[in-house]
Formats: structure tokens, sequence, C-alpha cells
């Protein structure tokens, strides 16, 4: 079982930044992927960034250019580096992480979520 815990979240103003962690630990033995997901109110759960284990890296359109994805594989833990943050970025940030544990079997966590607010 891999557990994510998420941390970094917050109020800022238009035109802030914050930077989101997201740790993993458990029975890790290999991780492909990790990534961060977002959901407003009202609104489906969509991909903001995820990178993969090959270093490839991917993000949502409104976002390219203003967030940054990171990873310090020595410490299981991915970053989410957000600059310029507008209102319409407001919505509970979700940790993703896909691979497969110790014993072999795949898979496929989340984290608790982060609330981030962008609000003057």
């Amino acid at each position: 079982q891999v557990q994510l815990v998420e941390s970094g979240g917050g109020l800022v103003q238009p035109g802030g930044s914050l930077r989101l962690s997201c740790a993993a630990s458990g029975s890790i033995f290999i991780m492909n992927a990790m990534g961060w997901y977002r959901q407003a109110p009202g609104k489906q759960r969509e991909l903001v960034a995820a990178t993969t284990r090959g270093g490839s890296t991917t993000y949502l359109d409104s976002v390219k250019g203003r967030f940054t994805i990171s990873t310090d594989n020595a410490k299981n833990t991915v970053y989410l580096q957000m600059n310029s943050l507008k209102p319409e970025d407001t919505a509970v940030y979700y940790c993703n992480a896909v691979g497969y544990g110790t014993n072999l079997h795949e898979y496929d966590s989340w984290g608790q979520g982060t609330q981030v607010t962008v609000s003057s």
C-alpha cells in the first residue's frame, strides 16, 4: 500500500506563488508516474501536470508557462511550483502516483487533497 501526503496549499493573492509537495511512502517498488490533479466546485477533476519515470512531463494548457512539476526521486516526492496564480486556479489539488508495489501489484494512489485559493 502506498500513501501520499500533500502539503503547501493555502490562500494567495492573484499573481502570487505557491509550492505544493507530495510525499509517497509505503511498499514502493517502482514509481511509474506522479502527478497533480485539481477539482473546482461544480467541475470535474482535471489533470494539471504529470511526470513519468522516464522524465517526460505534461501540463494542462492553461497552466503551461506558469506551473512546473518536479520530483525528488530519492525522497519519492513530487512538487508543483505554481507562479502567476489566477482566481481560476482555485481548487482542491490532489496528488496521484502509479506504479508497482513490492508485492508486484499495481497501485494507483491518491492524496487527501490540499485547498488552493487565489483571491484578493
